[in-house]
């Protein structure tokens, strides 16, 4: 069976800064897509600079403005998104999105490109659905608590009524959710892991595409940096990195610690957890999608 037509797409704005890893996204799943559309919305930097000089043939570039007005419920970055999927070949029949903090080991390219095979022909199969690591504080933990969450779908078909779903943090159909395969592949979320300075300034920035400016200040600490250490529970990670993140590891420069003894956990989430660890079932979970 050959390999499917397979299109990557992303959106991206102030990449450089911000300190999202961007390039290490698109990098991570290159070798997979043949081909990756880049939205870059007109940014305070030169993020277009940064993207172009990746030098890949494989990446097209469309610039976009980002209707900063559309604040309530991140909308605009759902707008986004649709522009970047609106721009893929006609010809691809899945289509690979990734946010611009999130990124893919190497280890699960076989798995990605082989799932894309098994189902092209199955119609039935609308999306397939990734495992997913957030990293807190540093590239040495991850988040272990219920508030995170633990599969989304990032390949969908390429069908022009698929839209972007309210934050863009999935998909819909029709406004119905997508039916999805499970697959062996997990996404690596770095989102909170940079240094405090820029991810404090990325907190006011993120926060102004759901509220107000009178909410963002009532609601987002005042502070030249970012207090990770107000966080409820995280574990030690264990594995390894993909290898696009490796110039990332070595420049990090600041400290980060936690004390896995000393959790911050309700009774209700020690129960909900306990039963979770024991049974693999995550009672009350919000599931943006159909499993099938």
């Amino acid at each position: 069976m050959s390999k499917p037509f397979i299109s990557g797409f992303t959106i991206v704005r102030n990449a450089i800064k911000y300190d999202y890893p961007i390039v290490e996204s698109i990098l991570s799943i290159l070798p997979v897509v043949d081909e990756y559309i880049v939205a870059v919305g007109k940014s305070e930097d030169d993020t277009l600079g940064l993207i172009q000089l990746i030098g890949s043939p494989k990446i097209k570039i469309i610039e976009t403005v980002w209707d900063d007005s559309l604040r309530e419920g991140g909308r605009v970055l759902a707008v986004e998104t649709n522009k970047a999927f609106a721009a893929i070949n006609p010809k691809a029949d899945w289509c690979f999105y990734l946010q611009g903090d999130e990124v893919v080991h190497e280890q699960y390219h076989h798995e990605i490109i082989e799932s894309c095979k098994r189902f092209k022909d199955d119609e039935a199969v609308e999306g397939l659905l990734f495992g997913y690591v957030h990293f807190y504080g540093s590239y040495d933990f991850v988040g272990d608590s219920r508030k995170w969450y633990r599969n989304e779908v990032r390949i969908i078909r390429n069908i022009k009524n698929i839209k972007s779903y309210r934050d863009a943090q999935g998909f819909r159909i029709n406004d119905r959710k997508l039916q999805v395969k499970a697959i062996a592949a997990k996404v690596y979320h770095y989102g909170w892991v940079k240094d405090p300075r820029s991810q404090q300034e990325k907190q006011k920035s993120f926060h102004r595409m759901w509220h107000d400016d009178e909410w963002v200040k009532k609601n987002v600490t005042q502070a030249d940096a970012f207090d990770y250490s107000a966080i409820d529970s995280l574990q030690k990670f264990t594995g390894t990195h993909p290898q696009v993140m490796n110039e990332r590891l070595k420049r990090m420069n600041w400290h980060f610690d936690w004390d896995s003894n000393k959790k911050k956990l309700s009774v209700k989430e020690k129960i909900l957890k306990a039963i979770e660890k024991l049974t693999g079932v995550r009672l009350f979970e919000y599931k943006n999608y159909t499993l099938i």
